[in-house]
C-alpha cells in the first residue's frame, strides 16, 4: 500500500497562453482532510478535475491512490476507488433519494449499503421523498452519500458548502469530521476561510494556479497570522494612559484598546498596571485566524460568493 493518496509533482495545465494551474507540487497523506483554499479561478477545480482523471493536464507528474492519471488502465483504477462531490451537484428530481442512490450505486463494480449510507448521513426518513421536493442542505447530503456509494478510499469535495447557510454548512462539516473518523481521505477545495480552518488538517492557499502557502492551519496562523490581541473595550484613554509606557504596538480605536501580545504575562502585567490604577474594564482575546493569513499573504479578501474583494 503506497503512503500517499495523492503525489503531485510540477502540475501545469495550460490554456494558450494563460496557465490556469502554474507548477503545483503537494502530496495528500492517507486519512487526513487535505483542502485548497483560494478565490475563484485560482485553479482549484481545474486541478481536482485533473486528479479525477477528467482533465488532462500540461505538465507535470500526477499520481492518486498509487495509479498515474495519464495511464488508461490507471484511470479506470482511480475512478473505481474514488468518491467525487463536484461544485453544483444534481440528481435526477422525480427520483426519491433511495432511488438516486442506488442508481449511482449501480454506476460501480464496488458499491456500499444505500440503506446504511441513509442511515450514516440521516437521510432515512428522506428514502422516498423525490431529490426535487427537499431543501438545498438535504440535497448536498444526498450529494454526500453519492460520493460514497462505492464504498472510497479517497473523496474529493468541491466547494461542497457553496451556497448554503451557516447552520447547513456546520451541519455538513460535522458530517465530514465523522466520515473522516473511518479512515476516509479528503480533498476538499473552497473558498471560505473558516471551512477550511475548521476542516482541514493541511491547507494549500492557491492564487492564481500557485501556492502562497502550504502547512497546518496553526503554522500558517503563526507564521502569517498576525500577533494575538487583546482588546480592552470601554477603556479608552485611561487604560491607553496607564499601558502605553510599558507596551509597543498599541492602538486606540473610540473607546477600546487594542493591545497585541505573545505571552500569557505580558496580559498579567498589564492587569496589574490597571489594578494599581483601579481601573477595571471588559477583555475581549483575538487570536489569529485564516483570513488574518489569507489578507497578509495576499493582501486582499474573499467575499461570500467567492471572488476576490
Amino acid at each position: 500500500m503506497v503512503e500517499n493518496a495523492i503525489t503531485v509533482q510540477g502540475l501545469v495545465k495550460s490554456y494558450g497562453c494563460l496557465r490556469a494551474v502554474d507548477g503545483l507540487s503537494f502530496e495528500v497523506n492517507r486519512g487526513e482532510i487535505f483542502a485548497f483554499l483560494g478565490p475563484n479561478g485560482a485553479g482549484k477545480s481545474t486541478t481536482i478535475e485533473i486528479l479525477e482523471c477528467l482533465r488532462p493536464q500540461s505538465e507535470g507528474l500526477v499520481t492518486v491512490l498509487g495509479n498515474d492519471v495519464t495511464d488508461s488502465r490507471g484511470a479506470h483504477g482511480i475512478k473505481e476507488r474514488i468518491g467525487v462531490l463536484p461544485q453544483d451537484f444534481s440528481a435526477i428530481d422525480r427520483l426519491t433519494v433511495k432511488e438516486n442512490l442506488n442508481l449511482f450505486a449501480k454506476m460501480y463494480s464496488n458499491s456500499t449499503d444505500v440503506d446504511e449510507l441513509m442511515e450514516l448521513l440521516g437521510l432515512s426518513e428522506k428514502a422516498n421523498v423525490r431529490f426535487g421536493s427537499l431543501s438545498g442542505g438535504q440535497k448536498q447530503r444526498v450529494g454526500v452519500a453519492a460520493s460514497l456509494v462505492n464504498d472510497p478510499d479517497l473523496i474529493f469535495l468541491d466547494e461542497p458548502t457553496t451556497g448554503l447557510d451557516p447552520d447547513i454548512r456546520r451541519t455538513t462539516w460535522d458530517i465530514i469530521k465523522k466520515l473522516k473518523q473511518s479512515g476516509k481521505t479528503f480533498f476538499l477545495t473552497t473558498h471560505y476561510m473558516e471551512e477550511a480552518q475548521a476542516l482541514a488538517e493541511r491547507i494549500g492557499v492557491v492564487v492564481k494556479g500557485r501556492f502562497v502557502a502550504l502547512g497546518t492551519p496553526s503554522e500558517l496562523m503563526e507564521k502569517f497570522g498576525g500577533q494575538k490581541m487583546m482588546i480592552f473595550k470601554g477603556g479608552g484613554q485611561p487604560v491607553y494612559d496607564a499601558l502605553q509606557a510599558r507596551f509597543d504596538g498599541m492602538t486606540i480605536s473610540g473607546n477600546n484598546v487594542d493591545l497585541p501580545f505573545s505571552r500569557t504575562v505580558e496580559i498579567q502585567e498589564a492587569l496589574s498596571a490597571l489594578s494599581q490604577r483601579g481601573i477595571c474594564c471588559e477583555m475581549e482575546e483575538k487570536t489569529p485566524t485564516m483570513e488574518d493569513v489569507f489578507l497578509n499573504l495576499t493582501g486582499y479578501t474573499i467575499k461570500a460568493g467567492g471572488e476576490a474583494a
